[in-house]
């Protein structure tokens, strides 16, 4: 039985907590590594680390979460948050974090699957780093009853909220490359109260082009606008990077043209994408029409643009027009569009958009979304070289 020095001051409501946690030790966890003596051992240490030590007591629970979880502990962990919410005794993500990665590691579903729910009750908004743990807990297990329970649970516990936090899940499990699951929550939202939005469908879009499925991304493309959902730019973007990476180059005309119907202009990647898929399928002429339309439209070429355009125009035996191209680029080189130009949207800070713009977003998640844009310019450019190197002449 756990004892209690004499005098030892009780002024910390978290000290409390921690001490109703062990008091009633047999009830937390049935299996445990660690006996009533070293329990309470444990215990003290919190307790004096607590009223002496200079950090916070958030550090302090954190850092003992983290040694509950080393030490195989994973349940008495999950109690153990779940008890100081109950308390009002708010940790932050990272806490909720270690013994998330923990459970997953197991894999202990369950416990993954409780801790998150404990986590998304806790605060308004969670950083995506709490969502991709949650996914890669998943990684292991192909138990799609529990997957589809959590989802359920999640999806009442943050009504109205719902649909963002379905969305982020989503994602999460598309960028780790679970794709099926990811599909297979979407498909379980739609018999929830929540419904899918614009944010929703452009996900799907992108992690059915991503997946191979393109004629599934074609009828998803249309379920939006019969939902009454407006594609909008990352829409159409999607639609037309995946069909031109198909080769379906016939349909991306068809959509491009709905596109500018629509009040939607190309972007520079988008004629980039078009210009050298058809170069390279021998489509030269429609390469050329392309370029002359971004042009009218005062969208700068790329020196990229202009290398495929000539490597085409040479292949074709068209050397006098490829010539004159050549002459037209050395002439226009101050002016062309360059790796800076080329900064398409990440999707993950389409995923954060609304939290941001509500200013509710924890500090980790506004870090993962300044390292997003850190990194734009970097992947573009990469980007970019990589085509100047397949097209150079």
């Amino acid at each position: 039985m756990i004892s209690i020095p004499v005098g030892f001051p009780w002024t910390s409501p978290l000290a409390v907590g921690i001490t109703e946690i062990f008091v009633n030790y047999k009830l937390i966890g049935t299996q445990t590594s660690l006996d009533d003596e070293a329990a309470e051992g444990n215990l003290n240490q919190i307790l004096a680390a607590i009223e002496d030590a200079p950090r916070s007591t958030e550090e302090i629970c954190t850092a003992y979460l983290d040694k509950l979880c080393k030490a195989g502990d994973i349940s008495i962990a999950a109690r153990l948050l779940q008890f100081l919410r109950n308390k009002n005794i708010l940790l932050g993500p990272n806490a909720y974090n270690i013994v998330l990665e923990a459970a997953g590691k197991k894999p202990e579903i369950e416990i993954l699957s409780q801790v998150f729910k404990d986590h998304v009750m806790s605060r308004d908004s969670l950083p995506l780093t709490s969502y991709l743990t949650l996914a890669k807990g998943f990684m292991d297990t192909n138990d799609h009853v529990l997957l589809l329970r959590l989802v359920r649970d999640v999806s009442e516990l943050t009504f109205p909220r719902s649909t963002m936090v379905m969305n982020r899940i989503i994602f999460a499990f598309a960028e780790c490359r679970q794709f099926d699951k990811a599909l297979l929550i979407y498909d379980q939202i739609k018999d929830l109260r929540c419904k899918p939005d614009l944010i929703t469908y452009n996900t799907v879009l992108d992690i059915l082009g991503r997946a191979g499925q393109v004629d599934e991304m074609l009828l998803q493309f249309g379920s939006m606008k019969e939902a009454g959902i407006s594609p909008d730019f990352i829409s159409y973007n999607t639609l037309l990077n995946q069909l031109q990476k198909a080769g379906r180059l016939d349909l991306c005309l068809v959509y491009m043209k709905e596109m500018g119907e629509s009040g939607i202009e190309p972007d520079l990647l988008t004629y980039t994408a078009l210009i050298q898929s058809f170069g390279r399928s021998g489509n030269i002429e429609e390469s050329l029409k392309l370029f002359r339309e971004m042009k009218t439209k005062q969208i700068r070429p790329s020196i990229y643009i202009y290398r495929s355009l000539i490597n085409s125009l040479k292949k074709m035996g068209k050397v006098e027009l490829a010539m004159a191209l050549l002459e037209e680029m050395k002439a226009s080189l101050p002016n062309l569009a360059g790796p800076r130009d080329f900064k398409p949207v990440p999707m993950v800070e389409m995923i954060l958009r609304p939290a941001i713009s509500e200013g509710s977003v924890a500090q980790t998640s506004k870090v993962t979304c300044k390292e997003t844009s850190k990194d734009r310019d970097a992947v573009a450019e990469n980007e970019v070289k990589k085509q100047a190197s397949l097209q150079s002449p």
